[in-house]
């Protein structure tokens, strides 16, 4: 199992992610994408719209505004309940989720409601001075906050979105208004959401400010739970068989009631082996018509649905697959991390699958100070770039290191124009997971 130190070294080294603000110092819980992180990251995306929304006839995409009327927090829930319980440490002042410090606990059974003085009795220390001096537990709001308009007062507060659902629940009326589709459908929708994390920690796996690909599923109450089963299914085909993540990493988690969100009824958490640990990677939850009908009773305006072949009329329920951007890229770059040894020298190859893989192949000229070895290789450069897109060039230092530093890169395969190329148009491919070196014709490639 790669290390989390490991990982987040080579995405700096290699240009994959940056701290936020980093030439400023950062800012905690904010990442930067770099040129082969946005490569990444806009691949694993577009899968999934393709997967989710384009190769399916039940499922539309909305795209709407992160900051909302602030009434849409109030109608959700999120006003009231979307807070995590923030305990300070007397001594130092550090700041921390109770109930992250709560699982430290060893033999001692702590209630879901915390308090300080549990946390004093359990000999919990503070994690940043090691003192056990707890104050009291309270409620902390995790919503970012800020005003619209010229006059920074109670009337002009709102919020940015802690997550992108709400913007398709508020959009429901509209397309059925529009296009009716037929039940059940879903929304889907792509965009960042931010959450004012206590503590942001692991890498980009808890931040600030995240991205997250959601799917509100329409249906009617009678059916929840076959659709339920039948999108966990899918979950699962995307994950393992589109994404490729290894099939004995990601586990199921039936989530008990105390633990699931607000609006949830069932929650199935797919989790993950990290090098953080067994963590959650993406949820699936029946919502029922929690926030349809929330809606309604906020907006006076009707959300029921009238089905055109029964004549039934309901407010339909929703199932709801969440993921979140970040964590699935965290989940690709440490199953794809490995390490090995050649010829006494420790090697890092970044074995993404090939579909997802910043570039498809790196063309390099065996010498870079040789013209016709150099013109050479452009042509097969410009050759490969038109037909493929993702295909980069590289001819600093010694053949040996572009090898290296593609291997990190994750780059499949390493085309090298020598003096042979010259005479019969081959080249040689290098595979990255395996390092065998073949000849191919240049038409082959």
């Amino acid at each position: 199992m790669a290390k989390l130190e490991d990982i987040v070294s080579l995405c700096k080294r290699r240009g994959f992610i940056f701290q936020g603000s980093d030439v400023y110092g950062g800012m905690a819980g904010t990442w930067d994408f770099g040129p082969l992180g946005v490569s990444l990251k806009k691949k694993l995306k577009d899968l999934w719209w393709q997967y989710w929304v384009e190769n399916r006839n039940d499922m539309y995409g909305v795209d709407a505004a992160i900051i909302m009327n602030p009434r849409t927090w109030v109608a959700s829930g999120h006003a009231a309940t979307f807070s995590d319980p923030l305990v300070e440490c007397k001594s130092c002042h550090g700041r921390f989720r109770a109930d992250k410090l709560a699982k430290t606990a060893e033999g001692h059974d702590l209630s879901t409601e915390i308090t300080g003085e549990e946390l004093i009795k359990a000999g919990i220390k503070c994690p940043t001075c090691g003192k056990i001096e707890w104050g009291e537990v309270k409620p902390f709001n995790m919503m970012f906050q800020t005003h619209v308009g010229a006059v920074a007062d109670n009337s002009s507060i709102a919020y940015l979105r802690p997550e992108t659902a709400q913007g398709i629940f508020t959009n429901y009326k509209n397309v059925v208004d529009t296009i009716y589709p037929d039940l059940p459908f879903g929304l889907a929708q792509q965009g960042k959401a931010f959450r004012n994390e206590i503590s942001p920690r692991d890498f980009i796996f808890r931040c600030r400010e995240l991205e997250q690909m959601e799917i509100e599923y329409f249906v009617n109450p009678k059916d929840w739970e076959r659709v339920f089963d039948e999108l966990l299914a899918d979950v699962h085909d995307f994950l393992e068989n589109v994404v490729k993540l290894p099939a004995d990493k990601i586990h199921e988690y039936d989530v008990p009631a105390a633990d699931r969100a607000h609006y949830s009824k069932r929650t199935i958490d797919l989790e993950f082996d990290y090098p953080i640990g067994c963590e959650e990677l993406m949820g699936i939850a029946y919502r029922t018509d929690f926030d349809l009908g929330n809606i309604e009773r906020e907006s006076k305006k009707s959300m029921v649905y009238r089905d055109k072949r029964t004549g039934e009329t309901f407010v339909p329920h929703v199932i709801e697959p969440s993921f979140g951007v970040e964590r699935l890229i965290m989940a690709v770059l440490s199953s794809a991390y490995h390490e090995d040894e050649t010829n006494g020298e420790k090697r890092i190859v970044l074995q993404l699958p090939e579909h997802l893989a910043p570039y498809r192949f790196c063309v390099s000229p065996l010498l870079k100070n040789k013209p016709e070895l150099v013109e050479k290789a452009k042509a097969v450069y410009a050759e490969l770039r038109e037909k493929y897109g993702n295909v980069t060039w590289d001819d600093s230092g010694n053949i040996g290191k572009r090898y290296h530093k593609q291997d990190e890169i994750g780059t499949p395969k390493c085309v090298v124009i020598d003096f042979d190329t010259l005479e019969d148009d081959t080249v040689t491919v290098r595979d990255r997971d395996t390092m065998a070196q073949t000849r191919v014709k240049i038409a082959e490639l």
